[in-house]
């Protein structure tokens, strides 16, 4: 019996491993905060760990992690908490871009409905299919493809660069 349960756990160690990056940046942006988006995927992670034995498709592993993120997530949303502040909101942005786009893209971001954020940040940071997308957020795959056209039109529109100066030399 301890034999299988040492088994059981490599292979579950071995899984998170292959996905704990992707979903820790998820998490990081469902909560702006280091250690909430910690937090988050600890909780995660132990509810995938409770849940491992009854996982019936080992190939949708990641789509049922991401879920459980999720969920976890909402499920802590839900919850009344003291609000915290945290002096870093954005991760920082590398040496080899503008430091206002990556500001901008956050605020960009943060404009979209949840629900077109969390569909495009599961696309973008998780790799998911819209019918994956659809899956870990409980909707129809014609839903989540509206809702990534639309958060893609929105990012677009806010992080275009505005040429005021257009007209004047058109005149």
């Amino acid at each position: 019996m301890h034999m299988l349960l040492h088994r059981h756990r490599a292979t579950f160690d071995g899984v998170v491993r292959d996905h704990v990056e992707d979903m820790y940046r998820y998490a990081y942006w469902l909560c702006r905060s280091r250690w909430a988006a910690e937090d988050l995927l600890q909780e995660a992670l132990v509810r995938a760990w409770r849940g491992w034995a009854g996982l019936r498709e080992p190939r949708t592993v990641k789509s049922w992690l991401f879920t459980i993120l999720y969920h976890e997530f909402a499920r802590q949303a839900a919850k009344p908490r003291a609000e915290w502040v945290e002096p870093e909101t954005l991760p920082e942005p590398s040496t080899d871009s503008d430091p206002g786009t990556a500001l901008d893209l956050g605020r960009a971001l943060g404009a979209l409905s949840d629900d077109s954020r969390h569909a495009l940040l599961l696309q973008v940071l998780g790799g998911f299919s819209c019918a994956e997308i659809a899956g870990v957020l409980g909707s129809t795959e014609g839903a989540v493809m509206t809702r990534l056209s639309r958060a893609r039109q929105a990012l677009r529109r806010a992080l275009e660069p505005q040429d005021f100066g257009k007209e004047a030399k058109e005149a």
